[in-house]
C-alpha cells in the first residue's frame, strides 16, 4: 500500500542552514518583490534574480527548492502590507472596509499577484497570512459573529475584494502597457462602446452617461459590492 507523501512547502520545511550564509532569505525576497513590481512574473527566474543580487543562482537554491516557494515567500511578504485595524466603539463595518480597501490597494500596487493567487502551492501557510486570517477572524468574533460563522464571512469578503481587484490589476496592466493613462484608454473605447450599444438602450444609456474619471469610477464599484456585502452580514448578525 502506498505511503502518502506529505505537502512540501517552504514553511514546512525546515530552512538549510550554513555558516554566513552570502544571502539572507530576507535579502532575496525583496530583490524578487522588486523585480516582479517592475518587470512582472514572466521576468521572474531564479538566474535572473541571481544575477540581480550578484550571486549565482546556487546561492538561491541555499534557501528555496524552486521558483514555486520563492513565490510562497513573496506572496506572504506582500500579504503583511494589510492593515487590519481594532474595532472602535463596535464599528466593526469600518474595520472590515479599512481592511478590504487595504487588501485592493496592496494587490493594485503588485499587480502580477493577480496571475499566481491560488496557484503558490501552500503560500497559505505564511505568518503574514496567518496572522492575517487570525485578525480577521478575530475581527468578525468581535462584531458578534461565532468563529464557525466567521470562516465563511471572512472567506466571502476577501473572495469579493481578490476577484475585484484581480479585474482591476489586470486592466490597469493592459492601460500600463498601451502607454497612455487610464483615462485617455477609457476615452479611445468610447465611441466603440456608444456605437456597438446602440440596440440595448440600457447599456446605451449608461455608456453615454455622466463620466467623473475611471479610477472614481473603479473605485465607486468596489465600494458598492463592498457595502452590499457587508449589509448582508450585518442583517445576518442582527438575526442571530
Amino acid at each position: 500500500m502506498a505511503t502518502e507523501e506529505p505537502a512540501v512547502s517552504v514553511w514546512t520545511r525546515p530552512q538549510r542552514r550554513r555558516d554566513q550564509p552570502a544571502l539572507s532569505r530576507a535579502q532575496i525576497v525583496t530583490a524578487a518583490l522588486e523585480l516582479l513590481d517592475s518587470a512582472g512574473l514572466d521576468a521572474l527566474s531564479m538566474r535572473t534574480l541571481g544575477a540581480r543580487l550578484g550571486a549565482g543562482a546556487t546561492s538561491l537554491y541555499r534557501h528555496v527548492a524552486n521558483k514555486d516557494e520563492l513565490l510562497e515567500l513573496v506572496v506572504d511578504e506582500v500579504y503583511g502590507e494589510i492593515e487590519v485595524p481594532a474595532v472602535q466603539h463596535g464599528d466593526w463595518r469600518r474595520a472590515v472596509t479599512t481592511c478590504a480597501e487595504s487588501a485592493r490597494a496592496v494587490l493594485l500596487r503588485h499587480a502580477w499577484i493577480a496571475s499566481v493567487l491560488g496557484q503558490t502551492g501552500l503560500s497559505y501557510l505564511g505568518p503574514n497570512v496567518m496572522r492575517l486570517n487570525e485578525q480577521m477572524l478575530a475581527l468578525f468574533e468581535t462584531a458578534g459573529f461565532s468563529l464557525a460563522e466567521a470562516d465563511p464571512a471572512l472567506s466571502a469578503v476577501m473572495a469579493y475584494v481578490i476577484g475585484t481587484a484581480t479585474t482591476e490589476a489586470a486592466w490597469l496592466t493592459t492601460v500600463d502597457r498601451s502607454g497612455r493613462s487610464e483615462q485617455e484608454c477609457i476615452d479611445q473605447l468610447r465611441s466603440a462602446l456608444t456605437e456597438a450599444t446602440k440596440p440595448y438602450p440600457r447599456l446605451h444609456t449608461l455608456a453615454t452617461g455622466e463620466n467623473d474619471g475611471a479610477e472614481k469610477a473603479r473605485g465607486d464599484g468596489f465600494h458598492y459590492g463592498l457595502d452590499r456585502m457587508l449589509d448582508g452580514l450585518a442583517t445576518r448578525l442582527a438575526r442571530r
